[in-house]
Formats: structure tokens, sequence, C-alpha cells
């Protein structure tokens, strides 16, 4: 499965990028710098595990990510396009058809991202952000409640070592204000709930 210490040498053009992501853009570097920190103090490497995020069944929640991962796909070559809009619609298929959900409920079977080629995520520079942070124990602090802890993936993995500090909530606080803006300059409302499979099926011409 992809590796968190995946190189970040462009997988996919980085150039020519709308103006308008380039503070979704900076709150992606932050993160992964962020992120790279924390691990390199764990002596952490993700070498995949039953956790892992590639395999996992995750929803994205905001109209800015779900339209970069949108351009994204377009620097892809058109066979490589074609390839993973089929793959993401086999993995709707087999996660939210009718069928599917009386079988299995969703999220319960591990199917991989259609993004992996070759163990490899083919828009490793448009992933979302709770792809980027997934893995490390954390923290969030939400106003009127305690702390939220998270222990990482696979569970046990950090239990004996010495906590190192990754909170979480100055890069959701700075996503809000990115999304308030984005909505505001592209006039898209309502909320969202959507895996990577069903951004990029829905983003298909209809």
């Amino acid at each position: 499965m992809v590796k968190k210490h995946q190189p970040k040498t462009p997988t996919t053009a980085m150039t020519h990028i709308p103006e308008h992501f380039s503070p979704l853009v900076q709150l992606y570097h932050d993160m992964d710098k962020a992120w790279n920190q924390v691990a390199q103090q764990y002596g952490f490497q993700c070498n995949g595990c039953e956790d892992n995020c590639c395999l996992s069944l995750f929803f994205h929640h905001t109209h800015a990510e779900a339209s970069f991962l949108e351009f994204g796909l377009q620097t892809l070559p058109s066979n490589d396009q074609k390839h993973v809009l089929t793959l993401s619609r086999d993995y709707c298929r087999q996660t939210f058809s009718e069928a599917a959900k009386n079988q299995n409920p969703p999220g319960s079977q591990k199917i991989p991202c259609p993004l992996l080629k070759t163990d490899r995520c083919s828009l490793y520079n448009f992933r979302p952000m709770i792809c980027r942070l997934h893995g490390l124990p954390h923290e969030l602090h939400k106003p009127g409640f305690n702390v939220i802890k998270g222990p990482g993936c696979d569970a046990g993995k950090f239990d004996s070592r010495t906590y190192v500090p990754f909170d979480r909530t100055p890069f959701y606080k700075q996503m809000a204000v990115i999304e308030m803006n984005f909505r505001q300059l592209t006039g898209k409302t309502g909320k969202i709930k959507k895996t990577i499979a069903q951004i990029l099926v829905d983003s298909m011409p209809r």
C-alpha cells in the first residue's frame, strides 16, 4: 500500500495550478511538514498495516478539497484518468450499492482506494487532508469539549512511546476558513460527505 514517506517528487504536474487553490496548497504543505517532523521524532515510517489509510473508508467534507482532487485528475494522461474512473465506479458499486450494503456494511471490506497504482498514490500531491494527517497519535481541541485524542494507526504501535504532541486543531481551523472562502468564490453550497471514489465519479459529465 502507499507509504506515508512516498517521495514528494510530483507524481502529477503541479504547475499552472489556479490561484484560488493556493491557500489549500499551502495548508497541505504545512500539514506534510508537521506530519513528517512528528514522524521523524517517533522514528516512524509507514510500511502498511491492517489500518492502512488506503484501504479505509474515509469521507471528505470540503468542496475545496473535492474540487482540487477533480483538478488533479485532469493532470493525468487520458488513459490513466479513464482507469481511475473505472476503479472509482467499481469502488462505489462494491461499497454503496444496495446489494453491497445488504451483504456488508460500508467500510467493513478493505477495498483499495481507486487512486492506488503499484502501491503508490497516482494523485499524491492532490490527496485530501485526512490522507495526509492519518497514522500518528494526535489531539484535537474543540471549544467546550474535552480534548479528543487519537492513538494513531495500528492500535498499540505507539503505546510504549512517549507522546509527541501533534495538534490537528490549527489545520482544521485553517481548512474551515479556506472552505468558507472557496464557497463564496465558487458559489458552491450544501454539505458534502463523499469518498474519493464518489468525488471522482460525481465529477464526470452527465
